[in-house]
């Protein structure tokens, strides 16, 4: 096995998920639906990895402690250095269990993709979504630089917005895809608000080092900002309430999708990170305040309304919103105790969730629907499906000797001795959360498959071994990891809890630890569990009444949030983009002005450049020449005077460039300033304008402001700028190098081809396209408008030209 020593297979691991999804196209095309076997590959060697890093010592080294006895690994690459930006990963309790979700439930994903899209015509694009949204998740959960977690964690919303919408034909898909990506788009752009906050504050990019620093960071000023910035985008992610309709949404995407988002990855991504800041941000009356109400509302919102559906798939998803909810209440806590509770949770979630999506998958894709109304009896047809799902059930409703019991115990265990108010109103919600997700696992897990034989619209059987190894090995793993129960705790658990809280928590677990008021209110969980469950219908109707009667939604505020947005839009599109040039042209000149001449007001710019220039003679007369030039141009009684006119400016910039000691740029400008005016008359022949300026007065008055504003600002900041002490740097390496690097005495020229070649490209490439622009409007013009009208007469336009 290979271990942390090695940080080339560390970055391996890292990689393989991309050379994974790069190949996964053309792996298909030779292989099929069995490419998934090949293509597991990749998740099982990241899995076998990561852990080589559990236990007491790392595998492959006897001297390097691994993370069950508090051993932290930062593996760095300098990325942006001038900055202090690097792709840094760090490998603790909390970044390696959820790699190792994220990787071991990514393998049975990919198998299960094989089985369930077999013969899709997309499959390897599918299978290239997939591989490269867990690269994206490994990244945000292993990323120790705050650029390169905020970069991972947009990669998750953007390969999500591909999987929910790939079934993109159906507008249902797109719309989902549409929502998850505003949605946890517009969080990560609060989140990287936060982070770069955050690191103001603490002066390091690197949330390691962060980690050190919580008492310093609730004690600034900016502490309030940071929170909320950072629970914008953790509660965005995991779909908090009120954010929590996107994700039921995505129950658009195909189920190897919504298994894998809802049981160990993207949904999970703002667990993590508000589990990875809980010793910088926690602890406060703020964190311990807003993040147990809202996770409680969260929890009792998706537990109700779970109980409502009847669609497998979206059962589970408001179930999964639950549990996120109970994962953030918890952690909201920041006492040892009870994150040893979600800690637990948090594994057990992902193995029987993970299982519980899998065989919803399975029962919709062998016998055609999973509308809970329209199955039944199909024991004996999926005997292994029902058993994979009846232990996943039995996991999550919190039954032993399953992982869920342990942490339904354990988060019992942990509010329970804090007997103040608050740990009472959050036990209440914990006990009938629980109570009400024990009635919708077991609706999932029994419903399918007991009562009478129900005809379904394929004839129902086993699955292949594709589709029902991922639930029976997730569902055994939450058997195993309950019997197991003193490994898990000090190889898993402990090290986990560790993590969350920065500093070492024993954590010792038994499947058995005696009469107490843990083991009570389990049962009393229990109890109300299966008193939801017999009375479903009477539950399903009342919250549909109560549901008919609210009317009102975050899904359809949504839907008027983005109808408004649209509206507004369009709008100032129809104002702004009404398709008269003269309006774009007015418009960019009017704020030009305004940032130039108000910038310069606002910072006091206009002080000390005012002064009366000391000149010579010669350049008053220049000056006094582009004045006389200025005078023509607004006299001029015809548009061919007033271009001819216009001239007079640019030929007395070339006379200053002269004067400077400049001939070759003065050059240029007399043949540029010439070229220009002969184009724009020959142009003006061509096209059928009247000869002379009719606008209006005041609208000429108009026109006249915003040129003298625009004028006045540019002035003022050329006079800004020319009044700074000169910085001869970059004159000095033009002098010291044009010779040397570019071969040229002539340094402009040098300049301009060298050291500024691209620049100079993308110039002509302008001009070209100003040139063919020009051709097209002739060529237009000659046509006629219609391309069926002949051309009319230069000197009769009509009204709409003139």
């Amino acid at each position: 096995m290979v271990g942390p020593t090695a940080p080339v297979f560390f970055y391996l691991s890292l990689a393989a998920p991309i050379v994974a999804a790069a190949l996964a196209p053309m792996l298909h095309r030779w292989l099929g639906h069995k490419a998934g076997y090949v293509l597991a590959l990749a998740p099982a060697f990241i899995f076998l990895h990561f852990a080589g890093y559990l236990g007491e010592t790392a595998a492959g080294s006897d001297l390097v402690p691994g993370i069950a006895a508090g051993g932290r690994f930062l593996f760095s690459v300098p990325w942006v250095p001038s900055i202090g930006v690097g792709a840094n990963f760090y490998v603790d309790g909390l970044s390696l269990v959820f790699a190792m979700l994220i990787s071991g439930i990514g393998f049975f994903i990919v198998l299960y993709a094989g089985g369930y899209l077999k013969g899709h015509e997309h499959q390897g694009r599918f299978f290239s979504y997939i591989l490269l949204f867990m690269a994206a998740m490994l990244g945000v959960v292993l990323a120790d630089d705050v650029v390169t977690l905020f970069v991972y964690w947009e990669l998750t919303s953007v390969t999500s917005f591909l999987l929910i919408g790939f079934d993109h034909r159906r507008q249902a898909a797109r719309r989902a895809a549409i929502q998850a990506l505003v949605v946890t788009g517009g969080g990560g752009l609060l989140l990287l608000a936060g982070l770069l906050l955050l690191s103001t504050v603490t002066g390091t990019l690197s949330v390691s080092a962060m980690l050190q620093m919580g008492d310093g960071v609730a004690a600034s000023a900016l502490y309030v900002p940071i929170l909320l910035l950072v629970l914008g985008g953790a509660f965005t992610k995991s779909a908090q309430v009120p954010f929590h309709f996107w994700l039921p949404n995505a129950m658009e995407a195909p189920t190897p999708v919504s298994a894998y988002l809802h049981s160990a990855t993207m949904v999970k991504a703002g667990v993590y990170l508000l589990m990875r800041l809980n010793p910088v941000l926690g602890d406060t009356l703020l964190w311990e305040t807003i993040l147990p109400v809202f996770g409680g509302a969260t929890l009792l919102t998706g537990a109700i309304l779970a109980l409502r559906q009847t669609d497998l798939k979206l059962m589970l998803a408001y179930t999964t919103v639950a549990s996120l909810g109970l994962l953030v209440a918890l952690t909201g806590t920041s006492e040892a105790e009870i994150i040893k509770g979600a800690a637990l949770y948090l594994v057990a979630h992902s193995l029987f969730k993970g299982a519980l999506f899998m065989v919803a998958g399975t029962i919709d894709h062998e016998a055609g629907t999973r509308d809970l109304t329209k199955l039944g009896g199909l024991r004996a047809a999926m005997p292994i499906t029902f058993a994979a799902a009846l232990g996943a059930a039995l996991s999550m409703g919190g039954l032993p000797p399953f992982l869920g019991f342990l942490a339904k115990e354990v988060m019992y265990h942990g509010t329970t001795h804090h007997p103040d108010v608050w740990m009472v109103l959050l036990t209440g919600v914990l006990i009938l959360g629980n109570a009400l997700m024990f009635a919708a696992g077991f609706t999932v897990a029994l419903r399918p498959f007991l009562g009478p034989k129900v005809e379904t619209p394929r004839h129902a059987h086993e699955g292949p071994f594709m589709l029902y190894a991922g639930p029976v090995t997730l569902a055994s793993a939450g058997l195993l990891a309950g019997l197991l129960a003193h490994l898990t705790g000090v190889n898993i658990i402990g090290p986990l809890a560790s993590a969350i809280v920065y500093r070492p928590v024993e954590v010792e677990l038994h499947l058995w630890g005696g009469f107490n008021l843990a083991l009570a209110l389990s049962a009393v969980t229990l109890t109300l569990g299966a008193l939801f469950y017999w009375k479903l219908a009477c539950v399903r109707a009342v919250v549909a009444s109560f549901l008919d009667l609210v009317g009102w939604g975050p899904d359809k505020g949504f839907d008027q949030f983005v109808g408004g947005l649209v509206g507004l839009s369009t709008r100032v599109t129809r104002v702004v983009q009404s398709g008269d040039l003269e309006r774009y042209i007015t418009l960019s000149f009017v704020f030009v002005a305004i940032v130039l001449v108000g910038g310069m007001s606002a910072f006091g710019e206009w002080t000390g450049i005012l002064e009366a220039p000391d000149l010579t003679f010669w350049e008053w007369a220049v000056i006094l020449m582009a004045l006389v030039g200025i005078w023509a141009v607004l006299v001029a009684t015809s548009r061919l005077t007033a271009i001819v006119s216009l001239g007079i400016q640019g030929f007395a910039v070339a006379l200053i460039f002269m004067l400077f000691g400049a001939p070759d740029l003065s050059f240029t400008q007399f043949m540029v300033e010439t070229l220009s005016v002969v184009i724009l008359a020959l142009v003006l022949t061509r096209l059928s304008l009247v000869k002379s300026d009719h606008r209006p007065f005041w609208e000429a008055m108009k026109d006249g402001a915003i040129a003298v504003a625009g004028g006045v600002g540019f002035a003022g900041l050329l006079l800004t700028a020319t009044s700074r002490p000169f910085n001869a740097r970059l004159s000095d390496f033009f002098s010291e190098y044009s010779l040397q690097v570019a071969h040229g005495r002539n340094i402009v020229n040098v300049i301009i081809v060298d050291f500024r070649g691209f620049d100079t490209m993308g110039e002509i490439a302008v001009v070209m396209v100003a040139g063919l622009s020009i051709l097209a409007l002739v060529r237009h013009r000659a046509r006629g408008v219609t391309g069926t009208e002949p051309p009319r007469e230069a000197d009769a336009p009509t009204e709409g030209e003139a």
